[in-house]
């Protein structure tokens, strides 16, 4: 006979042990809560950093079995959240503020990227070196993007629909016109281009002051108030997930486990993707720096909903606070 141990969750917060001995009881596996998180898309180095607190043990020492599923083009991570298949999940700041809009119980708790990874790629020879140029020009977009992304672009630059064309699967379209202008991800399409042969020219939104955070993580108000203990934990192993992931810290077995996900995830696609975020600081830049990954602010937030209300995407007077808490970050996790 052996000796089994429950977890203190209070002093695994305080940061003191986390197994506390059950006198009498047979030795057992030691007691996780199992949360179940989706991601967006098919496992890839975006969400790496979730995958790295999975390989690396990290979600278990904060004493959660992470069920980590992977989305793909057929699944909608906010219907399985309001229908109960997910308890947390990968998400975009859009998403918080419908909560706000339609007084639904849901909240963004999280932000993992602080810039939002789209940009507008064109080619070099093509001498567009700024979002000004691009004015008149068409431009190759995502049906998400153009009530997204677009709206900042028509007020900012002057845009207008007119330039607005359907983007085709694959970088065929891009190939073909030295003209093109494509939306894509600064940590993926830019690869695929260069490995197809052309060079070129990434237009990053966020650094033309596109305020949108993005990989938000989404929970429901209902999980927040009777779990709030495990809620932290989950964001707390999670951040430390993101600082491992961003710094290159054995991340082979979480990459290991991305591919398992997802075969066709090649390792020189992986390498680029850390890479590029790391590069243009998609995770770790302005109040990440100092308060830790996933970090967001209220002045952030209204910023990013002035422009959308300006936009005319949202209306005028609402209350943006219903729709994210910043009870769970800014904790300064990883930092130091």
């Amino acid at each position: 006979m052996g000796t089994k141990y429950r977890i203190d969750r209070r002093s695994l917060l305080a940061g003191g042990s986390a197994l506390v001995l059950v006198p009498g009881a047979r030795v057992s596996a030691q007691t996780l809560d199992k949360v179940v998180f989706q991601t967006d898309w098919r496992a890839q180095a975006e969400h790496g950093g979730y995958y790295q607190a999975a390989a690396a043990g990290i979600y278990r020492r904060y004493g959660i079995e992470c069920d980590l599923r992977q989305g793909g083009p057929q699944q909608n991570p906010a219907q399985m959240l309001v229908g109960g298949r997910a308890d947390m999940i990968m998400s975009n700041p859009f998403q918080a503020l419908n909560y706000a809009r339609d007084g639904m119980p849901f909240l963004c708790i999280a932000a993992i990227f602080q810039k939002d990874p789209v940009i507008l790629m064109t080619h070099e020879e093509a001498g567009i070196d700024s979002f000004e140029k691009m004015k008149g020009r068409p431009v190759s977009l995502s049906a998400a993007g153009r009530v997204t992304h677009w709206p900042f672009l028509r007020s900012r630059f002057g845009f207008d629909d007119g330039q607005i064309r359907p983007k085709t699967t694959g970088l065929q379209g891009y190939m073909a016109n030295p003209d093109a202008i494509w939306q894509g991800f600064v940590s993926s399409e830019p690869y695929s281009a260069m490995q197809a042969g052309a060079r070129p020219r990434v237009h990053l939104l966020a650094d033309a002051g596109y305020e949108a955070y993005n990989t938000t993580i989404d929970v429901s108000a209902r999980m927040v108030a009777e779990r709030r203990d495990l809620v932290q934990r989950f964001i707390d192993a999670t951040v430390e997930g993101w600082t491992e992931y961003m710094r290159g810290t054995d991340v082979a077995a979480a990459n290991a486990l991305i591919k398992q996900h997802n075969p066709e995830m090649p390792d020189d696609l992986l390498a680029y993707g850390l890479r590029a975020m790391n590069e243009r600081g998609i995770v770790r830049s302005n109040e990440a720096l100092t308060l830790g990954v996933g970090a967001m602010t209220h002045e952030r937030w209204d910023r990013f909903y002035g422009i959308m209300r300006e936009t005319g995407v949202y209306p005028a007077g609402l209350d943006i606070r219903r729709g994210y808490s910043l009870d769970f970050v800014n904790r300064k996790v990883g930092l130091g």
